[in-house]
């Protein structure tokens, strides 16, 4: 008897069924440890995996998110890290990621690589987002989501348009995988007591059996036993350092999005050079800052780099021309006139001063540290590791806050701005596009054609 299409098809897909009950029947019986394996048979709605570098939460969140899709045909997911590359080549296509896990089921039907999607052969479809673009999220729908090192994300914003989307399904699920640092969300998160957030933690040294050996030991040697140790390794939220100029609460209390961001009159980008460029030098600190009229101050970008000296000048002057901004300062202490020179390279033309660390870390700091007191200094959005930096350097360490360092620079130089300028702004408004100073009621720049929006 000849055998029908519907038998052949019916034996087609048990055939593919079963090796999909395999594939998983072998990670979570021969390979997964038991925070790797959110349990189906709980009422949760996020899975907050809290854990150091190498602990293994990509490949859980992958092969969680892996399963979800393919057990659920034409279904909708998203996942968010917090940069497209994040997104891209960790989460996607990295040695733990989900393209490698679809592979080994044989499920995966395309991966468009521009576009960050990748389909399923049932049909289902995933979604990769920047967390930097939390207006992308508005309008997609899902029956779940994977959120890459949350506390990491830049706005807040992010997280709550994700949320939003949430609403595919009977259960929409979200697997959060991130090193924890002492964020509002995640302070909120791990803090329910409702039943909805299921908290799991773990550690690098978790892992032992698919870590190199020699670089545990590294990481043992140089890191067991400091605060970056506790938090990136174990996987600790670790509270604000005594002693410390800054504190979560300072920051957090006066940060601001950057859809509220008011127009400039000044804005600088600051360098903290290293003047070497191995894998053992310290990093460039690059940070940009600007100024309003009322001695606000505003952090706007962090863009601290390794690199060679060629490599974080081309940094600054891209900075300097993306932000329009009135110059760019540099500490010499270790440089010296070699720093002029490089940037003097990619642009000849860029103002530019030089400042010389006179006075310690921490006396030039307090200043800095005083506006934040007064809620006169502002975040524009979130930058995790400066502000890890400014809540744990503490004056006796012997460590060089690279990013602090060049913060400090930036608003010394904004509180140092002329007189004259200072007195023009209170009198003006001010192009947010060009910075052109401009006779109050004025609706259309004079230089750019930039609609203005009046102070009155």
């Amino acid at each position: 008897m000849t055998e029908t299409f519907y038998e052949r098809e019916h034996a087609r897909l048990s055939k593919l069924y079963e090796r999909y009950e395999n594939r998983r029947i072998a990670w979570e019986t021969d390979l997964a440890r038991p925070e790797q394996l959110p349990s189906d048979d709980e009422d949760w709605s996020i899975y907050l995996y809290l854990a150091g570098r190498g602990a293994g939460k990509t490949r859980t969140a992958a092969e969680w998110l892996a399963w979800e899709a393919l057990s659920r045909n034409n279904t909708r997911w998203a996942i968010v890290a917090p940069t497209f590359s994040d997104v891209r080549d960790v989460c996607a296509e990295g040695e733990s990621g989900i393209i490698n896990i679809l592979r080994s089921y044989g499920a995966l039907a395309d991966y468009n690589r521009s576009q960050g999607q990748i389909t399923l052969s049932n049909g289902s479809r995933i979604k990769l987002f920047s967390a930097d673009e939390p207006d992308r999220l508005r309008g997609p729908q899902h029956h779940g989501a994977w959120c890459d090192e949350l506390a990491a994300w830049r706005y807040p914003d992010t997280w709550d348009q994700l949320q939003f989307g949430l609403r595919l399904g009977d259960h929409p699920r979200t697997i959060i995988t991130t090193t924890p640092r002492p964020i509002p969300l995640i302070r909120n998160l791990s803090g329910r007591t409702d039943g909805t957030v299921k908290v799991v933690r773990g550690s690098t040294f978790d892992n032992v059996a698919n870590l190199a050996p020699q670089a545990l030991l590294e990481l043992k040697a140089r890191y067991d036993g400091t605060r970056l140790g506790r938090q990136e390794l174990y996987g600790e939220v670790l509270e604000d350092t005594e002693g410390a100029l800054w504190t979560r609460a300072l920051i957090e209390e006066a940060r601001i999005r950057p859809e509220d961001a008011p127009p400039y009159y000044r804005i600088v980008v600051a360098l903290d050079p290293a003047v070497t460029s191995g894998e053992s030098s310290d990093e460039t600190g690059i940070i940009v800052a600007g100024a309003t009229p009322d001695g606000h101050y505003y952090v706007l970008e962090d863009a601290t780099m390794k690199g060679s000296p060629e490599l974080w000048a081309r940094k600054a002057v891209e900075l300097y021309r993306k932000w329009k901004c009135d110059r760019i300062v540099a500490e010499v202490n270790n440089g010296g006139d070699m720093v002029e020179a490089v940037l003097r390279q990619v642009d000849s033309s860029i103002p530019y001063r030089k400042v010389t660390a006179s006075r310690g870390k921490k006396v030039r700091a307090e200043p800095v540290s005083a506006l934040s007191e007064q809620k006169r200094l502002h975040m524009v959005g979130g930058f995790p590791k400066l502000e890890d930096e400014l809540v744990s350097w503490q004056p006796e360490s012997n460590t060089s806050p690279d990013r602090m360092d060049a913060m400090v620079w930036a608003i010394t130089e904004l509180m140092g701005g002329s007189v004259a300028m200072r007195s023009l702004s209170l009198l003006a408004d001010f192009c947010p596009s060009c910075r052109l100073p401009l006779q109050r009621g004025t609706k259309l720049c004079p230089r750019c054609n930039h609609a203005i929006i009046t102070t009155a």
